[in-house]
């Protein structure tokens, strides 16, 4: 069995890397294979992925000298990565960090099983890891699963336009996150007297119907679900609704850049940069199932003060002095 290992963060996928007896060595160049979903020519994507890259410098680890990498991209097609993670296994990478938005943990599995990177799945509702202090075995990294996310957001959203009774809800069916996601969106709009409106787009090619769909009812604003579809159609999502003078309101920051009303989410280039510990600890000899599964330490609140103002809305400035960034 090849003794190469595949590690993964939530926030973006997997890591491969080598376990103890092939421990970190002067003077060696390290292949990386970067898996993901959203191809490093996304700006956003990039943005994010620059995050790993930097945390990677910054532990003596730079592109051209000590390592090399190989990029793999999903594009939002899920059932593309065993055979994408079967390349990297036939290339022998050394260490293989991959960006799955819908991924339920960091997680480290042997590469010589690439369908183990299709589980997409909560690892201690399954078994795949004894507890996030001590995962054992070959799963650990960070994850990206908090509790009450999707309800923070709604919260943020209705403080932000507290007139708002009825909102459209953005979401992909073929995304094995969103149902949960929409359940909890549910739970939390009933305490907020909000009536969601669900619309769907299984692929970019359904997004100006779903967009019109949103638009042309009664909601006031239009919330999107997070994943890698409908992040790669963020700019044209926000464009269209805002020909309709519809509010968007999306997982990353993107979103409120690109013109959206504002955003709550975790800081994924911050946790793409912890990632890189994980790679430099294991290429050094740790075991990846003594190393603690991570959980996010860093989020972000982006308002749009330009695309408020355009709207006609009015900001509390309770909101406005909590945002890590407002757009002018």
């Amino acid at each position: 069995m090849d003794r190469r290992a595949f590690l993964g963060s939530f926030v973006g996928g997997f890591l491969a890397a080598p376990l103890a007896a092939e421990a970190q060595q002067a003077g060696k160049t390290y292949r990386i294979g970067l898996l993901g979903t959203v191809p490093l020519t996304h700006p956003g994507a990039a943005r994010i992925w620059g995050g790993f890259f930097e945390g990677l410098q910054q532990l003596g680890y730079i592109e051209g000298q000590n390592i090399v990498t190989e990029g793999r991209y999903s594009e939002g097609r899920f059932e593309r990565l065993p055979r994408l993670v079967a390349e990297l296994v036939r290339l022998k990478v050394d260490v293989n960090r991959s960006r799955d938005d819908n991924t339920g943990i960091s997680q480290e599995c042997h590469l010589d099983d690439p369908h183990r990177h299709d589980k997409r799945s909560r690892p201690r509702r399954d078994g795949l890891v004894a507890s996030l202090a001590k995962p054992g075995g070959n799963l650990t990294g960070l994850t990206s699963r908090v509790a009450d996310l999707v309800g923070k957001r709604l919260q943020l959203l209705k403080e932000a336009v507290p007139q708002l009774s009825r909102l459209a809800v953005l979401a992909n069916p073929l995304d094995p996150d969103h149902r949960s996601a929409l359940q909890e969106a549910q739970g939390v709009a009933r305490t907020l007297k909000l009536r969601l409106e669900i619309v769907e787009a299984r692929y970019p090619t359904e997004i100006a119907g779903a967009v019109s769909a949103a638009t042309k009812g009664e909601s006031g604003a239009l919330f999107v679900l997070g994943g890698p579809m409908l992040f790669t159609e963020h700019a044209r999502i926000v464009d269209l609704a805002a020909k309709s003078r519809v509010a968007v309101y999306g997982p990353q920051r993107e979103y409120a850049e690109a013109g959206g009303l504002l955003t709550y989410g975790i800081d994924q280039r911050d946790n793409f940069r912890r990632a890189a510990t994980y790679v430099d600890k294991i290429l050094k000899g740790a075991k990846p199932g003594d190393l603690p599964i991570e959980q996010p330490t860093k989020f972000e609140l982006v308002i749009n003060l330009k695309t408020a103002k355009a709207l006609g809305l009015t900001l509390r400035p309770s909101l406005l002095q909590r945002a890590d960034q407002v757009i002018e």
